[in-house]
């Protein structure tokens, strides 16, 4: 039997005031039983507006709570080694926003001491419990588009002018790359259900915004000549999309990362459907699968060793954007 789960929220972040709390209290499996700032009246605010039953002042005070299972991680990245360790001390389990570090090395270290501990470690990748997904990928299976070729993705917002904003912030982990690129990177490899051999950046880094990749476009090369085409930015209109190419047929997803009730388009030749998911809140989904896991109910198919996967693919992604040259990874 599924377990229910007091969670602990470290921050206040928007991601967790709009998303990932209202999440927990639709899913089936987590309360939310706690929030934490460096302010005190700050997490005393947050917690009232939210209907949160216990508000800190500090993280640590949050960690010592010993009715917390649980802790969502939403802090800027940079802060993320320290706070996912951190909490493994104390024995809680983690869910940490993506990117779960700033490279696959800070990861290790995350990895080692969630293991140590006993504690589970998952990175937050909400659009993956998408029921469309499912659907998707058994679409691929039956050949409903042929053999698979190549991958195209967009994700891009216009935040340019919030220079005060951490994404703008090198040390903080800033970039586009590290805050909405990741997602195109991380579908393809689901889609393709293996690791890329190469991969080749050209970002936009000006000046006026501390050299971050305000935007950047890629290709990522799989085995047979498979591929991910991907662009991602801070500094352009919205886009949110995935196209996925097969030798009869493609399919395209509106609102990749953050509309799994959109359903997606099926395109055979020259007939096109669209196919309609009934889909329910995938923050509540990434909640429930957390705390199935935690309960031995299912197979955690997105465990930490995903993540490092996908943390090794983006390490080359800075280094080819950082070295302007094709990174070849295995």
């Amino acid at each position: 039997m599924t377990q229910t789960l007091n969670w602990g929220i470290l921050g206040t972040a928007t991601i967790a005031k709009g998303s990932m709390i209202p999440g927990i209290k639709e899913s089936q499996t987590g309360v939310v039983k706690a929030v934490a700032s460096r302010s005190l009246e700050k997490a005393q605010a947050f917690a009232s507006e939210l209907e949160i039953e216990t508000a800190y002042g500090t993280y640590e005070e949050l960690l010592a709570d010993p009715t917390i299972d649980a802790v969502y991680i939403p802090l800027p990245n940079h802060l993320h080694k320290e706070w996912v360790i951190r909490a493994a001390e104390a024995k809680k389990h983690v869910l940490c926003e993506k990117p779960i570090s700033l490279n696959s090395e800070e990861l290790v270290e995350m990895k080692q001491a969630c293991e140590t501990h006993g504690v589970l470690l998952l990175e937050a990748f909400m659009y993956r419990y998408q029921e469309r997904y499912a659907q998707i990928k058994t679409q691929i299976e039956s050949g409903a588009i042929g053999e698979l070729r190549g991958i195209r993705s967009s994700f891009t917002f216009n935040n340019a002018g919030d220079l005060d904003n951490f994404r703008v912030k090198k040390e903080y982990g800033g970039g586009s790359l590290y805050d909405i690129g990741v997602y195109p990177l991380s579908l393809a490899r689901m889609i393709f259900g293996e690791e890329p051999e190469a991969i080749t950046v050209h970002p936009l880094s000006p000046a006026s915004h501390n050299h971050v990749d305000m935007s950047a476009a890629g290709l990522v090369e799989f085995a047979n000549g498979r591929f991910l085409t991907f662009d991602c930015g801070m500094w352009a209109a919205f886009r949110n999309d995935a196209e996925i190419l097969g030798t009869t047929g493609r399919i395209f997803i509106p609102n990749a990362f953050t509309g799994g009730s959109d359903g997606y388009e099926l395109y055979q030749g020259n007939d096109q459907q669209h196919v309609d998911v009934e889909d329910t809140n995938h923050y509540a989904k990434q909640a429930d699968f957390f705390a199935q896991v935690l309960s031995g109910e299912v197979e955690n198919v997105w465990d930490v060793n995903d993540s490092l996967e996908n943390m090794r693919l983006l390490d080359g992604a800075m280094q080819s954007q950082d070295k302007k040259e094709r990174v070849v990874l295995r």
